[in-house]
């Protein structure tokens, strides 16, 4: 102990402090040079189209670019977390080894170089008085405590130095400059969460929490927690209904982006389901990109990903957290994530219609597609509810999160269910205390999973049914296994015009039920197809 005890009591730990603030300011430095490298260069070159050999060549070299910043970015976040740490345990320990010090020094006992408390001596002629050692005993009280307390601070130090020690030793220093060292950056975070308070555990992160339990969570912590939570463990963060919209959207898109490496370090190995999720998952990734740059009401938020099954996404188009008018659009059979591009299209078509017919020009508007269930395949899966009933508590989940991340704010929300992602709808809305929404609407509905409009928790005067007098759908699947006839009368819904052919009509340009679409998201009343309805 006599040289850990001299150096703890004379250690100046501003050059600790120092290192600390350069590794944490070089890592802020490099995570905006990351997001810069995509905004100014990337993102415009995949927006301008740029293809061929070159181009192929270049915008993966700039992918890899990009992800070295973020891999040496994660690393000096958490070497510097480590350090910081360390400083502050063994700051703490020096006051608590210099106060043992000055409290025994002030009771006469007089401590070695090595940190050794002697104990006080009485007058030698005394030794042979009876009362000899009850007066030594007496005269040395206090002596084991001032000696456990000043061997306790030097084991807090060294303990605290061993941890940081440990951390450091534990950075890949080979994956520094790797790009396929993110993986391994985030898996060290995951490790390092239990030993070094770094301000993020993985074991902290809501498991089955409510949206509820999942806001205050979060709203409980510090913005540098949050950031902690966002760099190190984003995958997990990212699934958490009721969190804000951005703050979501930056776990999702950093949980993509590690996801994508890791399938592409490994893309000899794969196999069918694989090639489906990594081909999935770089179609969501190509989205993104195609829409870098939007702004206001246009920009793209990525709230969640699945690659089990054919892939599942949820992308809104507008900060549904801001919105005064926000709709869900739920695909039905056949969709993937590979579909991506195509409801994305549908979602700026629901957009545009409804946002020419808000009543105030400062109200804005929000379409989500949502695909977080299995939709079913032809001809498997789609003659039972079994799908919809399955992710169901998914979607009632979603809707809530969106109330709860809105903060208590008067808002209109419409969910918008085509195919089977109506029986999707009506699934959802019939358990639980419902979906929430203000309006729902049910196009090329082969069923609701309900009897009647009533069996809802939707006001049946607010459910809107649009029906293709020759969509195939309607006419020879509804009223067999997925419920009653959502377009008969007696259902008890409401008829919304259309003036389209087809399943998939309902989202032509110029066309009166993508009008209705518009209107009914927006809070009006759909037209009726009379001259100036």
């Amino acid at each position: 102990m006599p040289e850990k005890f001299r150096e703890l009591m004379n250690q100046d730990f501003t050059a600790l402090a120092e290192v600390a603030t350069a590794w944490t300011r070089m890592a802020e430095a490099l995570l905006e040079a990351q997001e810069e490298s995509y905004q100014r260069v990337s993102a415009p070159l995949i927006a301008a189209d740029w293809t061929g050999r070159a181009a192929t060549s270049g915008l993966r070299s700039m992918e890899v670019a990009q992800s070295i910043l973020h891999t040496a970015a994660i690393n000096m976040t958490l070497m510097a977390t480590a350090l910081r740490r360390a400083s502050r345990t063994m700051q703490i320990a020096q006051v608590k080894l210099r106060s043992a010090v000055e409290g025994a020094e002030a009771d006469g006992f007089t401590v070695r170089e090595d940190g050794w408390v002697q104990p006080r001596e009485l007058d030698p002629e005394m030794r042979n008085d009876p009362d000899y050692e009850r007066l030594s005993q007496a005269a040395n009280a206090g002596l084991g405590e001032y000696r456990r307390q000043i061997e306790q601070a030097v084991a807090d130090a060294t303990s605290a130095a061993g941890t940081a020690a440990g951390v450091l030793r534990d950075v890949d220093w080979f994956a520094f400059d790797k790009e396929y060292g993110r993986t391994t950056a985030l898996e060290l975070a995951a490790r390092m969460g239990a030993r070094l308070d770094i301000g993020a555990n993985v074991e902290d992160i809501p498991g089955d929490g409510s949206p509820d339990a999942n806001a205050r969570w979060w709203n409980g912590m510090s913005q540098s927690q949050r950031e902690a939570y966002l760099l190190y463990f984003p995958a997990e963060v990212g699934t958490l209904d009721g969190l804000p919209t951005a703050d979501r959207d930056i776990a999702n898109r950093r949980a993509l982006d590690a996801l994508l490496e890791e399938y592409a370090a490994r893309e000899h190995t794969h196999g069918i389901h694989d090639d489906t999720a990594y081909a999935g998952l770089n179609h969501l990734r190509e989205q993104l990109d195609l829409a870098a740059g939007a702004e206001g009401d246009k920009q793209l938020y990525l709230l969640g990903f699945d690659t089990s099954h054919d892939g599942q996404y949820v992308l809104a188009q507008g900060n549904p957290d801001t919105a005064a008018h926000t709709a869900i659009l739920v695909p039905g059979t056949g969709t993937a994530m590979t579909s991506a591009g195509g409801q994305i299209a549908r979602i700026d078509q629901m957009q545009t219609a409804a946002s020419e017919r808000v009543v105030g020009d400062d109200e804005t508007v929000a379409v989500i597609s949502w695909l977080g269930y299995d939709a079913p395949e032809i001809p498997s899966g789609v003659a039972t509810t079994g799908r919809a009933d399955s992710g169901a508590s998914d979607l009632r989940n979603f809707t809530a999160g969106l109330e709860t991340a809105r903060g208590g704010r008067d808002t209109h929300l419409t969910v918008v269910g085509h195919s089977y992602g109506s029986t999707m709808v009506g699934a959802a809305d019939k358990g639980g205390d419902g979906l929430g929404a203000d309006d729902i609407i049910a196009l090329g509905s082969p069923g609701m999973s309900v009897d009647h409009a009533s069996d809802l928790h939707i006001d049946p005067d607010r459910l809107w049914i649009g029906a293709a007098d020759d969509d195939n759908v309607v006419n020879l699947l509804s009223g067999w296994t997925l419920g009653a006839e959502p377009h008969e009368q007696g259902f008890g819904a409401r008829e919304m015009y259309v003036d389209t052919s087809g399943h998939s009509g309902y989202w032509n340009e110029g066309s009166k039920s993508l009008e209705n679409i518009g209107r009914i998201i927006a809070g009006m009343e759909p037209g009726t197809g009379a001259p100036g309805r």
